[in-house]
């Protein structure tokens, strides 16, 4: 059983940081690539850059808390739900782009800066 996970490649775990304007003000955020490449297939699954993705969540969750005390612990657990709730599931899917289409309406095209990798 331990194997299915001591197996996986050094590649998934591995951290990259990336540079990212949030709310407009420059932040870097740290994480393994695996959970990179989920979020950049939760973004491309909502018809957006990852960018744009990452500012809409992060500004939705100050409008529901107020605050936000970790957004890199946030995305990690965004990507255990879409894995659990959404990934490959077909209407869960469509439901996710629909709110997408909704929530992403109206906004510019670049609703965030630029994407930067700092592989470490």
């Amino acid at each position: 059983m331990c194997k299915m996970f001591s197996g996986q490649s050094p590649a998934l775990y591995e951290s990259h940081t990336r540079s990212i304007r949030l709310g407009g003000h420059a932040t870097s955020i740290r994480l393994e690539a695996a959970f990179w490449s989920t979020l950049e297939e939760i973004a491309s699954a909502q018809g957006v850059s990852l960018p744009r993705f990452l500012t809409k969540l992060h500004d939705e969750v100050l409008d529901f808390r107020g605050e936000i005390t970790n957004f890199t612990s946030l995305l990690r657990c965004a990507c255990l739900t879409y894995a659990a709730e959404v990934k490959d599931r077909g209407p869960a899917v469509e439901a996710l782009k629909l709110e997408a289409k909704g929530a992403f309406a109206g906004l510019p095209p670049r609703a965030a800066g630029p994407l930067h990798r700092q592989d470490m």
